[in-house]
């Protein structure tokens, strides 16, 4: 079994840099979250509020993008397949990729909050971090359902509208009692935990999608590896 190399995801790390910095149609997403930090900045009062909408916009739409692009794109170029029978471990690669992915959308919403005169505390960053290393366990499931980078652009429908925008789905839970459901999704929690509510519960069921996300998605690359 192949041990996990740092250098090894140092270099998968750098190699998706470089090539995140040379794709312009991705690399300008991690503007999406900024821009509407700035519209949305005079729109509402609740700092908390406004900082789950950018949250919710940046895990949609950053994330989960970037992320399943780095793997579809491995995919369209044929060489996925040469990337897991590599020295490089299965976790090696999603390691390198996911911290790229990470280390973008701290930035992304460091700079949004900044934009928003937002300062998180020690729990909402926690609840963050984890939250966003799901949403890169999601978008690799997005990216090897797709088979180009266009395709992602469908793929990821499901994760952006279903589990990024979950909290302000079930907001309607009154009017629709079959929206209950969305209390168990990992943004629905982290909004509980971001307005101090059922904060150990919160932290339990991200801590269960975390694990459950990334089995899925290990599952997923390992097959892959055999078709």
């Amino acid at each position: 079994m192949k041990q996990i190399s740092f250098s090894r995801i140092h270099a998968i790390f750098m190699k998706d840099l470089w090539e995140f910095s040379r794709n312009y149609a991705v690399s300008l997403m991690i503007l999406m979250p900024i821009v509407f930090a700035i519209m949305y900045k005079q729109m509402m009062d609740s700092k908390i509020g406004l900082s789950l909408v950018i949250v919710s916009i940046a895990l949609g739409l950053l994330t989960t993008f970037i992320q399943a692009s780095f793997i579809a794109e491995e995919k369209e170029k044929n060489t996925l397949r040469n990337l897991l029978l590599s020295p490089a471990s299965l976790l090696d690669i999603l390691i390198g990729k996911s911290l790229l992915v990470l280390v973008i959308t701290v930035v992304a919403l460091a700079v949004s909050f900044y934009i928003l005169d937002f300062m998180p505390g020690g729990l909402y960053i926690i609840a963050l971090i984890l939250n966003i290393l799901i949403y890169c366990a999601l978008g690799t499931i997005s990216g090897l359902f797709a088979n180009s980078t266009l395709e992602t652009t469908y793929t990821i429908l499901p994760v952006t509208f279903i589990f990024a925008f979950s909290p302000f789905i079930y907001a309607l839970r009154e009017k629709f009692a079959i929206l209950e459901i969305f209390k168990w999704l990992p943004s629905t929690q982290f909004a509980e935990i971001a307005i101090e509510e059922d904060i150990v519960l919160g932290f339990i069921v991200i801590v269960v999608w975390l694990i459950m996300s990334w089995a899925i998605a290990l599952m997923l690359c390992k097959r892959r590896m055999v078709d």
